[in-house]
């Protein structure tokens, strides 16, 4: 007979040691998929900030080909508007004429009510939630206007705090941003 020779310790992993270790991958694929939440977020806010400059820059260049009403140099001599506001439950407000279906042969005054008629259709379209406010204030020429245009933006990427915040104050500034641009039609 042979003599026993003790056992011999078989190396490898422990039942603990495995829990361990998928703990550690559980923690790193929640991480994974937190960023990219995050960062589906951030590429929709900058598409909606993106689009909200374009509009802008839009009504911009119809005020540029309308001097005759926005620059306050037209024939009538009458300044443009103070004040033209748009939101999606009143429409468009401050604009003296009444727009045209189509403007073939329109008065400055009946371009401009077409051309904020067409652009906040496109606004509403594009931004949810979209209000525009266009502001001239009077003087003499050149008049300098400014185009201010907020939005909701959407909250899936907010943090706790933001949230906190956002119930005790649904108007909060993070979820209505506003994008403002001077020209001078």
């Amino acid at each position: 007979m042979r003599p026993r020779s003790a056992p011999t310790r078989v190396g490898g992993f422990s039942l603990v040691e495995v829990m361990v270790a998928l703990v550690v991958i559980c923690i790193g694929l929640l991480g994974i998929a937190k960023m990219q939440s995050l960062a589906i977020s951030s590429t929709g806010m900058a598409r909606m900030r993106s689009l909200a400059a374009l509009e802008a820059a839009s009504l911009a260049a119809a005020m540029h080909a309308n001097r005759g009403y926005w620059g306050g140099a037209n024939p009538a001599g009458t300044p443009p508007p103070v004040s033209v506001t748009y939101d999606s439950i009143n429409g468009v407000q401050g604009v003296g004429a009444q727009a045209p279906a189509t403007c073939n042969q329109c008065t400055p005054a009946q371009l401009a009510a077409y051309d904020l008629n067409t652009w906040t259709a496109s606004l509403s379209a594009l931004l949810p939630g979209a209000m525009a406010t266009i502001s001239c204030p009077l003087g003499p020429p050149p008049v300098n206007c400014s185009i201010s245009i907020d939005w909701v933006e959407n909250l899936g990427g907010m943090t706790a705090q933001e949230a906190g915040q956002s119930a005790h104050n649904p108007l909060a500034a993070f979820n209505n941003p506003t994008y403002t641009l001077d020209v001078e039609p």
